[in-house]
């Protein structure tokens, strides 16, 4: 075997056991999902029937960071108002927006500006003034200078009264009883300092008052592409990991912590734009060096509603935002990785982070373009391609499928045969290119992420059209 062929031979296996590996790996993390929705089967059953309060649940502030969000900021507040729980409140914080969504608040909520005795536990932009709502005595706005997201949500933390805070994204809707479910985990043990909940496109649904009325599917492509997408990373992603305590994401459109473990962190760090999986990440690693027992959960039925991209261009530079995030928080937290007390956060989600997540962009694009010019130029064998094609794509598939069957097993969202047969159809198509492109949109953030390009969040198209008036 000359030099060339030795080469080949030696990226060949390399290519064909990353994909094994990867495959291999949310295979697993499937099987832990399995067994974890299948103990919680029987809690699913009680949690339908009607719940009463104990007086025992720790009372909790919702925060709405909102920037140029008029399109849609009116019914995820009302979506908020009807949440089932014992006591709450809701914090709006206007970031400066350059639209109408002060004015939409102020027209919607009948807001009234008054003084506000504001204690700064950690440092913001400057905030303009405080409104209260005439209408509901819960329902407070923050109107600051534009700072991101991560500064909005800490002049939130700031002003928030209640020990448990919940970030929730303006373009957001929750399910009646999502906090009285994300919030059991603290009940039921002393040690967890976050919860994750499920997030769901809410594109192709209709909301009405605030209210779900009814769950569809889009018509759009794009977005029907990332309902499968969302299926797959939280029903085996987060729960899996979340099995062995080893989650490293909270998603910034709903979660559930413990203020006073996040301030201990430091709160979010506002020039990262990843700033939810930072906070986690981070609050790993500084538990971890404390020896401070703790637990991260993810639940997987509240379920939180939020309008994706439907254009490319959008689509394109969210996903560029979310690889440059994810570089930023694992660089951020190097001390996490194979540290003496790193357990299984340390020591198994971080490296497989590192070498799936954030290395993924480079090895699979580089493994498809080398497989199809080793094939084409004869390096390869036929049957060496067709394994590739097998791990790669087919694997991806099942990968997939397996996330359609769990949530249909589970939870049943989506009711409908047609509904069913259009998600399968997606399952497969998906596979042919669209993955692909999400791969070239990753390296694109990687890039600009190992080079410090610009890093915004920038504006995102909101069109509300799921949304209908009373």
């Amino acid at each position: 075997m000359n030099t060339h062929e030795l080469i080949v031979h030696f990226t060949t296996v390399f290519v064909l056991c990353y994909f094994v590996l990867l495959n291999g790996g949310y295979l697993l993390l499937n099987f832990l999902s399995m067994i974890s929705l299948r103990r919680r089967s029987q809690e699913i059953i009680l949690d339908d029937l009607p719940q009463v309060y104990s007086a025992l649940e720790p009372p909790i502030s919702v925060l709405v960071p909102a920037y140029n969000e008029e399109a849609t900021i009116a019914a995820s507040v009302r979506s908020m108002l009807q949440l089932s729980y014992s006591e709450m409140e809701i914090i709006v914080i206007n970031d400066g927006s350059a639209d109408g969504t002060l004015e939409v608040l102020q027209q919607e909520f009948g807001l009234q500006a008054f003084p506000e005795a504001y204690r700064i536990q950690i440092e913001t932009k400057p905030v303009r003034g405080f409104y209260r709502s005439t209408r509901y005595p819960n329902l407070r706005v923050i109107d600051k200078t534009n700072g991101g997201k991560a500064d909005s949500l800490n002049a939130g933390i700031n002003a928030s009264r209640y020990p448990l805070f919940c970030g929730v994204d303006a373009d957001s809707i929750l399910q009646r009883d999502s906090l009285q479910r994300l919030v059991k985990p603290f009940l039921t043990d002393s040690t967890v300092v976050a919860t994750g909940g499920t997030v769901r496109v809410a594109n192709g649904c209709e909301v009405r008052g605030g209210y779900l009325t009814r769950v569809g599917l889009p018509r759009n492509a794009w977005a029907l592409f990332q309902v499968v997408e969302y299926l797959r990373a939280f029903l085996f992603g987060r729960l899996g990991w979340s099995v062995i305590n080893g989650m490293l994401i909270i998603s910034g459109a709903f979660g559930l912590f413990r203020k006073d473990a996040v301030l201990a962190a430091g709160g979010y760090k506002p020039k990262t734009i990843g700033e939810d999986m930072e906070l986690v990440v981070r609050m790993h690693r500084l538990l971890r060096e404390k020896k401070q027992p703790y637990r991260i959960d993810f639940i997987p039925d509240p379920v939180c509603w939020t309008e994706a991209p439907e254009d490319r261009a959008t689509l394109r530079n969210q996903r560029i935002r979310w690889q440059r995030g994810l570089s930023e928080s694992l660089s951020a937290n190097w001390g996490l990785m194979f540290s003496r007390r790193g357990g299984v956060p340390g020591w198994l989600a971080f490296p497989f982070m590192l070498l799936f997540e954030w290395m993924g962009p480079l090895v699979e694009l580089g493994g498809y373009i080398f497989m199809v010019f080793a094939w084409y130029f004869g390096w390869v064998s036929w049957e060496a391609f067709a394994v590739f094609l097998f791990v790669a794509i087919g694997l991806g598939i099942l990968l997939s499928a397996s996330g359609l069957l769990l949530e249909e097993i589970s939870f049943h969202i989506y009711p409908k045969p047609r509904q069913l047969l259009v998600l399968a159809l997606i399952v497969i198509a998906e596979n042919f290119g669209y993955r692909q492109l999400n791969t070239w949109w990753r390296l694109v953030g990687l890039y600009r992420w190992a080079t410090q390009g610009e890093a915004s969040w920038g504006a995102m198209t909101r069109k509300g059209s799921w949304q209908r008036k009373v």
